[in-house]
């Protein structure tokens, strides 16, 4: 099994880095190939540069795709699951995120394909995890969280994953009191992953 986990914070003394860590001893736990791309520490350039723009906005396909990026795709090209892993910034994942999809998702690659050009595989199961200060319940009422739900899986993910799911470890901002239940639904994670890609 190979998995990626694409993690975006900045801190490590975050709780986000807490269950990037405990994520990580799981899967390690079941003897599993693991990828990590880490955007903070790997400072990842979220933004766009002009020429990519010239390739992505008027699909100019001849025009070379940054390293990187390559790199990225490498890493697409080998996962049997995808982990998304991040805080909930604004309504949303951190504008680094968000730039991983703006850049990774190349034209000719991730949508818009051409018969002579790579194409993105689909990916058995996608797996979104976001940290949140206010629990769920808050977020469903606001209707914030089925907003994050849809831009994540009916777009980002859209049919590039055979299966997808995501998951708001909300109420963080008491964290004693969700901690013990967060880390249960992670342990049950490894049966998702295994349903989903065996």
């Amino acid at each position: 099994m190979n998995i990626l986990i694409v993690y975006c914070h900045p801190s490590e003394r975050s709780y986000t880095f807490e269950i990037f860590n405990h994520l990580k001893t799981l899967l390690s736990a079941q003897n599993w190939n693991i990828e990590v791309s880490d955007l903070y520490a790997n400072n990842f350039q979220s933004n766009m540069t002009a020429e990519e723009y010239l390739r992505e906005g008027l699909s100019q396909t001849l025009l070379p795709i940054s390293k990187d990026v390559l790199e990225e795709h490498r890493k697409i090209g080998n996962a049997d699951c995808i982990i998304f892993l991040y805080p909930v910034w604004w309504s949303d994942c951190p504008a680094m995120m968000k730039g991983w999809f703006d850049r990774v998702y190349a034209v000719g690659y991730a949508y818009g394909q051409k018969p002579d050009l790579p194409k993105m595989k689909t990916i058995n199961y996608g797996l979104v995890i976001c940290t949140a200060g206010h629990p769920n319940n808050f977020l469903e009422e606001i209707g914030i969280a089925q907003s994050m739900q849809h831009i994540m899986l009916d777009d980002r993910l859209g049919q590039r994953f055979k299966h997808k799911e995501m998951f708001i470890l909300g109420g963080t901002l008491a964290i004693d009191d969700v901690r013990e239940h967060h880390l249960q639904q992670i342990d049950g994670f490894i049966k998702k992953i295994v349903r989903y890609c065996s």
